[in-house]
């Protein structure tokens, strides 16, 4: 629904606009699971209904091959290595901006113009990431991985607009996907059971789940790959913690298959080492810089000081932040621009 409205209102604007469905699985599904999955052979029909009702032309591009290998193969590798991947953020950054962007500009087009919920803005000639005015749908976060090159090719048409204005234009412009359901969750896990996936990708690796603070072990579990930093659910331990609180994951470790787990407390982050950092507006930054973080999509803030040094991003929290988990993306935003400009993002190596 999003990216028909987008494809709408680039035809209103006087864009010359070509619909694209992205076929990136080699067995796609007949049929979503309500809000779950997308990409599917009924997803494609919707689309090229869509382009049909705007008068424009419709293709699909068949991506399923990258699509596996920079995304699915890269998400099933950071967890077996114990990390916790934003597959969203990948595919953004791998499929629609780069393999994608790079297809239509050979063709001869300037631009992809999506239904992400982000706004972007010139500075001195470059471009801006900023949130979008909808803050419950917001999607800055996912894309903060673009860089400057691809943003001067992206366009966002939803980004001033809140979904409820943007279900209602669907409908007045006689969209039959005005009142299709958001999809949620991972799109090539449909069934939403991203335990199971992983063990269909990698098997049984046994490991002990042990105590943070006595070491001991409080029982067994099939691979690192089925937790993650924060996890409180699904733990397998059948004996409760000797106070009686709640056990939570604190780290996983891939080599030894060891899962650590203890109280809440023991969670708090108030600092974040993170890599591969990626500049939107080609500014790095220039000395301790203080910002707002976001460690998931749609996750809270919190004030920070962070800098560069060799590469990597060190955040230091003014609050601690809990369940901050190796492999997810922080992403910086300025404090002084309403918290929506987007300075950075980066991926969390380590935390202290």
């Amino acid at each position: 629904m999003d990216s028909a409205v987008a494809a709408a209102r680039a035809v209103a604007a006087g864009h010359e606009v070509t619909g694209v469905h992205l076929a990136l699985s080699a067995k796609p599904g007949t049929l979503r699971t309500g809000a779950r999955g997308c990409c599917t052979v009924e997803d494609s029909r919707d689309a090229r209904r869509a382009a049909d009702i705007l008068g424009i032309p419709f293709y699909v591009w068949d991506f399923a091959e990258r699509f596996t290998e920079e995304v699915i193969d890269s998400f099933v590798g950071e967890y077996a290595a114990g990390r916790t991947p934003n597959p969203c953020m990948t595919c953004n950054e791998k499929i629609k901006f780069e393999a994608l962007l790079d297809k239509a500009i050979a063709l001869g087009f300037d631009a992809v113009c999506t239904g992400h919920y982000a706004r972007l803005s010139l500075v001195d000639e470059t471009p801006v990431l900023r949130r979008s005015r909808d803050d419950s749908k917001d999607q800055s976060y996912v894309l903060a991985s673009l860089t400057a090159e691809q943003l001067r090719h992206a366009m966002f048409p939803l980004g001033d607009s809140l979904k409820t204005e943007v279900r209602a234009e669907a409908d007045e412009r006689d969209l039959a996907v005005a009142q299709k359901p958001d999809s949620h969750d991972i799109c090539f896990i449909p069934d939403g059971d991203t335990k199971k996936f992983l063990e269909s990708k990698l098997g049984e690796r046994p490991g002990n789940l042990v105590d943070a603070d006595s070491g001991a072990v409080l029982g067994e579990h099939s691979g690192v790959h089925g937790f993650t930093v924060g996890q409180r659910k699904g733990l397998g331990i059948d004996a409760p913690a000797p106070d009686g609180r709640p056990r939570y994951v604190l780290s996983l470790e891939p080599v030894s298959g060891d899962v650590k787990v203890g109280n809440a407390d023991h969670l708090g982050v108030t600092e974040i080492d993170a890599t591969r950092p990626i500049w939107p507006s080609e500014q790095p930054l220039s000395g301790p810089t203080e910002c707002a973080v976001q460690i998931r999509a749609h996750g809270e803030t919190a004030e920070a000081v962070a800098e560069v040094a060799d590469g990597t991003v060190r955040v230091r929290l003014r609050e601690e932040m809990k369940g901050v988990a190796p492999g997810q993306s922080v992403v910086l935003y300025h404090p002084e621009a309403e918290g929506d400009l987007v300075l950075g993002s980066a991926k969390i190596s380590a935390t202290r």
